[in-house]
């Protein structure tokens, strides 16, 4: 939670990029949801669209976070987490 903005910076960026990209394809009037047609304003629809693509985007930049934690990371906050010592590295 502490570098949330390396997160969230990033995939606010995309998301404001994916919007434009989609809605210059795609009219919100021609949008069905369920089966059924959107029918709210257009402002609405790429308020909600815009939403959408920044969760997606910053699932995507958490995900990447994530993963790119090394070992030593990983065991330095488990052990903070728990109380307890890391181990000796063994060689």
């Amino acid at each position: 939670m502490n570098k949330l903005y390396l997160i969230l910076w990033p995939s606010f960026l995309v998301a404001g990029i994916a919007e434009i990209v989609f809605f210059t394809v795609v009219d919100p009037k021609d949008l069905y949801l369920f089966g059924k047609p959107v029918h709210y304003p257009p402002l609405a629809t790429y308020s909600i669209g815009f939403f959408a693509f920044w969760l997606v985007c910053a699932a995507s930049s958490w995900a990447t976070r994530f993963l790119q934690r090394s070992g030593t990371n990983i065991n330095q906050e488990n052990a903070r987490n728990t109380g307890t010592r890391n181990p000796p590295a063994s060689q």
